[in-house]
């Protein structure tokens, strides 16, 4: 188990999202200049558990501690179950579905009702939360339907 920086910087630049460094930085609780080096590579030695925890406390695009670990060199890659990966057009989708989900929500129309409480009412963090939720369980779901079924009667 080694740091794997370069697979680090792209899993920390999705967790970035679109937000600006300074952002997740503010977020996180993790300096902005730590972010960067982080980025760019620039750092030999991989961030702590506890920082790796701050970053995927914030992180969007279903990022997560374990990915994050992984790619630190923390957990063996062998420990996670692998499962297929999304191409553009499945991001395409899982964003489409996601605004969708999202003004249901704020119309407080459909399937997307929150407890009758409209999005708007929510402050910045909540909302961003529900967000990242709904964004990372529809990932995950994107995901899981992409694995290949073999019926019980083939499996060995």
């Amino acid at each position: 188990m080694s740091f794997d920086k370069q697979r680090f910087a792209e899993l920390l630049e999705k967790a970035k999202g679109n937000r600006s460094i300074n952002h997740y930085a503010q977020k996180s609780g993790v300096t902005s200049a730590h972010i960067s080096r982080l980025l760019r590579c620039l750092l030999d030695s991989p961030p702590t558990p506890q920082t790796i925890k701050k970053l995927a406390d914030h992180a969007h695009n279903g990022i997560t501690y374990e990915d994050l670990m992984q790619a630190a060199g923390y957990i063996a890659d062998d420990t996670k179950e692998h499962l297929p990966t999304l191409t553009d057009k499945d991001e395409r989708d899982i964003q489409k579905e996601l605004e969708k989900i999202i003004k249901g929500l704020k119309t407080g129309s459909g399937f997307a009702a929150f407890g009758g409480v409209d999005i708007d009412e929510l402050d910045e963090e909540d909302r961003e939360l529900l967000i990242a939720s709904l964004e990372n369980s529809l990932r995950l779901a994107k995901r899981i339907a992409k694995q290949k079924f073999t019926p019980k009667k083939y499996r060995q």
